[in-house]
């Protein structure tokens, strides 16, 4: 019980700081601080918190590097980092803590459309877990496009009380700084760069056990790319600049936001299985909106409450029929296990059989010879 309750705390810990990852980096950019310069600054921290825990823990165990492997984290670098931090930052510029937090349930449905054609996922729709997994991936999508698309009358207003530091930069979140189309499409072209980074990692994790190495030699590539790139966007040496709101935003976002969290998901999911740490993302959603309502003074429209609750429905619905599946294979593994086993003692009985038979007629065969030299 106590250990049920650990998992369950740290995966709302994991989600909380997910959720002050995207208030805080939206307060800085809404202030003036640029999406590239954000996106710059946050891998090159990540590595610096996570180097040590791959230096220390895996030392002794760290596999070969291999070319092919160090290629598979260059692309993981481009896919999982680079790419999606720069667009996820933007569209986050773009639209509100809320809509971002209900894109993001669209990452395991992304996963499975790139899944299927490449022979890691089946499709299986002649099953109620095949068609559940078809249904809820449609389910999501539908919802995101509602979120681009509809935007609705206000649900919840603005509350009079917010953040002091919000005051200074003279935006509402729901101001013409946002764009309710460029902003969610930005974040649904994230979601599906994460997917395509899930689908490379899984294959380093099977080729290359060590995913702290991984990790920071992921995070160490995607520090030079957006580095780049972020000069080549913003090539003024002043908007790179830290005042302290600014220097808590990319400390926090590369620290806890993702070495921290990284380590914690990773314990729960040795625990309790990824299916269980991915049930937890609508609690993003539910904190994101919460936290922004407050905080950021937004405002809920019809078409983000409507949205969003198609959004996590449909995530909802892939899982169980991923849930109902694994279940499957498990039992069938468990069949064919059991067929083998009782398989295996059948044929150590015919063996111990084998020789008594033989022995048996062996005998049989000596006292026919001595009866008939006896008859003789």
């Amino acid at each position: 019980m106590g250990n049920e309750l650990m998992v369950f705390m740290i995966m709302v810990i994991v989600q909380v700081a997910y959720a002050g990852m995207v208030i805080i980096s939206k307060l800085v950019m809404d202030g003036g601080m640029n999406a590239f310069v954000q996106s710059a600054y946050r891998p090159i921290f990540a590595t610096i918190s996570i180097a040590p825990f791959a230096f220390f823990l895996e030392r002794k165990t760290r596999p070969k590097m291999t070319r092919s492997i160090l290629f598979q984290i260059f692309l993981c670098s481009i896919f999982g980092i680079t790419a999606n931090q720069n667009i996820y930052f933007i569209g986050l510029k773009n639209s509100t803590p809320t809509i971002v937090s209900a894109i993001d349930n669209l990452i395991p449905a992304f996963t499975f459309i790139i899944a299927v054609p490449l022979g890691i996922e089946k499709l299986g729709l002649r099953s109620i877990a095949g068609q559940t997994k078809f249904w809820g991936t449609i389910i999501c999508v539908g919802g995101a496009m509602l979120l681009s698309l509809y935007h609705g009358k206000v649900v919840i207003g603005q509350l009079g009380f917010h953040w002091k530091y919000a005051e200074n930069t003279s935006k509402d979140v729901n101001s013409a700084n946002s764009n309710f189309f460029l902003g969610p499409f930005l974040l649904i072209l994230s979601s599906l760069t994460y997917a395509i980074w899930l689908i490379i990692q899984a294959r380093v994790n099977e080729k290359y056990a060590a995913p702290y190495t991984s990790t920071t030699l992921m995070c160490l590539m995607a520090s030079v790319e957006c580095v780049i790139i972020g000069f080549c966007v913003v090539p003024k040496l002043s908007e790179w600049t830290l005042n302290p709101i600014r220097a808590v935003s990319v400390v926090y976002n590369g620290a806890m936001a993702t070495s921290f969290t990284y380590f914690l998901s990773s314990w729960c999911i040795e625990k309790k299985g990824p299916l269980y740490v991915s049930m937890f993302n609508p609690l993003f959603l539910v904190i994101s909106a919460f936290l922004s309502w407050i905080l950021l003074r937004e405002k809920l429209y019809l078409g983000v409450v409507v949205g969003s609750i198609i959004v996590v429905a449909g995530m909802y619905g892939f899982l169980w029929g991923k849930r109902m599946e694994t279940n499957a294979e498990d039992i069938d593994v468990l069949e064919l296990t059991k067929e083998k086993k009782q398989s295996t003692k059948l044929q150590a009985d015919l063996e111990l059989q084998l020789p008594q038979n033989h022995k048996d007629n062996n005998n049989n065969n000596m006292k026919q010879i001595i009866q008939s030299k006896t008859a003789l």
